[in-house]
């Protein structure tokens, strides 16, 4: 059987182009380039699909900043760093396009309308909004009705051939198992974007529980309600759903990543000594996934949609799904290994505390380990005449931890036998090229990785700071001890106070029973 399996994938492998040569001259527009993912797929498209078509970027003024200047910034950074130096000339291929995806039609010029809708064949649709705790309004605004909109330019494209649309894993959090399948939403997303049309703010908060059931947050509920929508737009589609992407493997350099979100913020706040209690199940595993690696996967989906041309949109569960296991509690203690050796500099304390699964030691934690210190500390600041700001980093942490726990206290299996198969329809050189098997991940090797990329990019240490930093790290060491020997010689002080001062009252009472 796997002999048949085997000779039918090279068959089907020796049918197709390459992923080169299907994407030559073959013209793309990419939302959401400017995030995380998205550089990694720019620069990735343009170094590895060099005879591509130009890359259509839509990109919305912010914070005063045109689109045009947002690209030349982002440009400076790690992705397109070889780009700079060897291929200049291909950034060329790079095109801004004014646009907002919150807006129907997109705020398009008809210029920009015509030159994507009788080039583009292939869209990427990254764009979307990770927090956790946005109204469901403003979520289902940033995610759904952007997906709408882009879905709505697409059917106007004259020679569409793919259309990916970027997901996650966590869009279904009520199912212990996701398949790689369409799911339908209990109200479809036309249905919840006209109420959030027509329905004052209070009335949309009011409904918001039982709209988003069993699903955590409006972030997962809008991503949700978008593949629903894409699973019956009627185009050539595919929908891909990364788990939780974290630093690069590879590329464009081993440790890449550039924002703070999910395990990148936990590292850092817990590395700083900031974070010293997390509800967390140490056996559950957690499904991490480094970001080249999503995006190789990505483009290995638009080559396969536009090569097979399904009549139905095809779902890819960009997953490890415990092929290569690491619970949260190895993952933990590997990193504080690595972060011990390698620290971040200006640390607040010397990284400890623990997880647990209990919410009553956890609250304690809270209260002790968090909430108190930072009022000691601004009230220390306060009198030397300092700004005070750790109560207002506490409480941001806090609520952050509060938004996390959900996925640290549960655990889900993501089939990804899609992924798995397409991997297999690669040629051995696009299985080179567009690596995406996360069976290959020496997991202690990359954390470290991991975390010596997350002090250079994302927070900007300077590898010459490490000595410095484990310098700082040694005293904070010794202070912690000290710390804790004054702390428990207080405890035993205290214990021994009540010992003394209760065994007279004890004595009086034997007395006066007998």
């Amino acid at each position: 059987m796997s002999d048949l399996l085997f000779l039918s994938q090279k068959k089907m492998t020796a049918k197709f182009p390459s992923i080169p040569e299907w994407f030559l001259n073959k013209s793309v527009l990419i939302t959401g380039g400017t995030g995380f993912m998205g550089k990694v797929l720019i620069s990735k498209l343009l170094l590895s699909c060099p005879d591509i078509g130009d890359i259509f970027l839509l990109i919305r003024r912010k914070k005063g900043a045109d689109s045009q200047a947002r690209l030349n910034i982002i440009l400076q950074q790690e992705p397109f760093k070889i780009l700079r130096e060897q291929f200049p000339e291909r950034l060329k291929k790079l095109i801004v396009i004014v646009g907002d995806t919150t807006v129907e039609g997109l705020s398009l010029s008809d210029t920009d309308k015509e030159r994507l809708t009788s080039r583009v064949a292939v869209v990427f649709h990254m764009a979307a909004n990770v927090r956790f705790d946005l109204s469901l309004k403003m979520a289902v605004k940033m995610n759904t009705l952007s997906t709408v909109n882009i879905v709505a330019l697409a059917k106007q494209m004259s020679v569409l051939e793919s259309f990916i649309h970027i997901s996650t894993s966590f869009c279904q959090c009520g199912e212990s198992i996701l398949e790689e399948r369409a799911y339908q939403t209990n109200v479809s997303a036309e249905g919840i974007i006209h109420i959030i049309n027509t329905m004052s703010n209070e009335m949309i908060e009011t409904m918001k529980p039982q709209l988003l059931g069993d699903q955590p947050n409006t972030y997962a509920y809008s991503k949700a309600l978008s593949e629903d929508y894409v699973s019956r737009c009627g185009l050539p589609a595919g929908v891909i759903r990364p788990s939780i992407v974290v630093a690069s493997w590879k590329e464009p350099v081993p440790g890449w990543v550039d924002n703070m979100n999910g395990p990148t913020g936990l590292m850092i706040g817990a590395g700083k000594g900031v974070i010293r209690s997390m509800l967390c199940n140490a056996n559950y595993f957690t499904d991490i996934v480094p970001c080249d690696m999503a995006v190789n996967a990505t483009i290995a989906l638009a080559w396969q949609v536009g090569s097979e041309k399904p009549a139905e949109p095809i779902f890819l569960n960009a997953t490890q799904n415990q092929e290569n296991p690491i619970s949260w509690g190895e993952a933990l203690e590997t990193g504080k290994k690595h972060v011990l050796t390698n620290p971040f500099s200006q640390p607040l304390w010397y990284p400890g505390g623990r997880i647990t699964t209990s919410k009553i030691l956890h609250w304690f934690a809270i209260l002790l380990l968090h909430t108190i210190p930072a009022y000691l500390i601004d009230a220390l600041l306060i009198v030397t005449g300092n700004k005070p700001f750790m109560i207002r980093v506490q409480n941001r942490v806090n609520v952050g931890l509060e938004l996390l726990q959900y996925y640290t206290m549960k655990q889900w299996i993501f089939r990804n036998d899609n992924l798995r198969n397409l991997e297999h329809r690669l040629c051995p050189a696009d299985r080179e090229t567009f690596f995406m098997d996360t069976k290959i991940i020496p997991w202690s090797e990359y954390l470290l990785v991991y975390i010596l990329g997350t002090r250079q990019y994302c927070l900007k240490d300077d590898p010459s700071t490490l000595p410095r930093a484990r310098q700082i790290f040694m005293y904070l060491f010794i202070a912690d001890c000290l710390l804790k020997i004054v702390f428990g010689a207080f405890l035993v002080w205290m214990v021994y106070t009540w010992m003394i001062c209760t065994k007279p009252i004890i004595a009086t009472l034997v007395e006066t029973t007998d």
